[in-house]
């Protein structure tokens, strides 16, 4: 039997293979989009943001799920994710953030796919082909009121406006914005891009609008308006930098322990001898690294602390830097049959929030979420109980 047929056959033989575990709970993911469902004004919809494979959960398996829970909106970043995501809900309402690449108008109709048009030349295309479909197929339009990154310029958006010639051949289904520092609710631009987007749509009431992302949706009322499209927040980030994060843990990774070592005091450890021992340690080396998301940035050093891991009620500091392959967990404090060859170390989880993690690296848990377990064995279902183990 070919070796993929064999794995692909016995999920248990690429348990048994793999490094570690990846769990994500559809069930969590649902409940988060319900917590921020409550959250917004009654009338606002509450859509979905699923790009970048549902930020590392599996697109399909999450907007299957969201739809279950009654999510009908998605947002994603590329056309071939809004194709993919068509595959699997083919009723859904799917916008693509990116724009409308050149030349592929007619897959985006095809595939009934609406574009968030970001300038002028997209507009332009957009128009062109509605007028020769004769179909005034529907888009989004998006005005840049302070990110500085995709969409037009309030003046240029009141101007393709005024151009029926541009937007009379296609139709205007909703007009978005995106918050630069949502995350930081004193942040004065949070307020002057409220203002800018009201202004720029107050002619236009009949046209739907959305500014909230996830943070958005916290800001408050004045945030909310048609269509709130919440990312982060869906797969149990936190969304403001300030408080305590009200969302469900939703991945769990598990990575197994490889070997047991004692390492004598004055003694370097790993790569560089960043870390030095300051007393006899026992170390968990476990098959998890920077290939796996787990970034080099968040090791220890004798200057400053890493992350850390969980195992049975224990927290376990990173001990050194982390390689590619491999990371070393201080589990001098652990009794040595819990801490044993072939045990699972939590490294995110319900005990190792992915936000905490994220600020021993220098980075956010966007960064985290997206890019873990691409070699560990991934399941669907409860995250289990806090306990690490077999």
């Amino acid at each position: 039997m070919p070796q993929q047929d064999l794995l692909s056959s016995n999920p248990r033989s690429l348990d048994a293979l793999s490094g570690g575990r990846l769990t994500i709970d559809p069930d969590a993911i649902a409940a988060n989009w319900r917590i921020l469902s409550d959250r917004l004004r009654d009338g606002v919809e509450c859509a979905a943001t699923v790009k970048a494979n549902a930020y590392g959960t599996g697109l399909a398996e999450t907007a299957e799920r969201l739809h279950q829970e009654g999510c009908r909106t998605f947002f994603v970043a590329l056309p071939q994710e809004a194709l993919r995501l068509r595959e699997t809900l083919p009723g859904a309402t799917i916008y693509v953030l990116d724009g409308l690449f050149p030349g592929t108008a007619e897959t985006y109709a095809a595939a009934d796919i609406r574009p968030v048009l970001n300038s002028v030349p997209e507009i332009e295309e957009w128009s062109a082909f509605c007028r020769a479909a004769k179909t005034p197929l529907p888009a989004a339009l998006h005005i840049d009121t302070g990110m500085n990154r995709l969409g037009l310029l309030p003046d240029a958006f009141g101007q393709v406006m005024a151009d029926d010639y541009l937007t009379g051949a296609f139709t205007p289904c909703l007009l978005i914005s995106h918050l630069a520092c949502g995350s930081t609710p004193d942040h004065p631009l949070n307020r002057i891009q409220l203002d800018a987007f009201r202004a720029a749509t107050a002619e236009f009431p009949e046209i739907p609008k959305s500014l909230a992302n996830s943070a958005g949706v916290f800001l408050g009322p004045d945030y909310h308006f048609d269509v709130a499209r919440p990312g982060i927040s869906l797969y149990g980030g936190k969304a403001l930098d300030p408080g305590v994060n009200p969302m469900l843990p939703v991945v769990r990774v598990e990575a197994r322990i490889l070997m047991v070592r004692n390492v004598a005091a004055h003694k370097t450890i790993g790569y560089g001898g960043a870390e030095t021992a300051t007393r006899t340690m026992r170390l968990a080396i476990v098959a998890a690294g920077y290939a796996d998301g787990f970034m080099r940035r968040a090791g220890s050093s004798d200057k400053r602390p890493g992350g850390f891991g969980w195992l049975d009620g224990h927290r376990l500091p990173i001990a050194g830097r982390i390689s590619m392959d491999l990371m070393a967990l201080d589990v001098t404090e652990v009794p040595e049959t819990v801490a044993r060859h072939g045990a699972f170390v939590e490294l995110l989880g319900p005990n190792v929030a992915a936000s905490d993690l994220a600020a021993y690296a220098e980075t956010i848990d966007y960064e985290y979420l997206t890019g873990l377990g691409h070699r560990f064995y991934r399941r669907y279902g409860p995250l289990g109980g806090a306990k690490g183990g077999n």
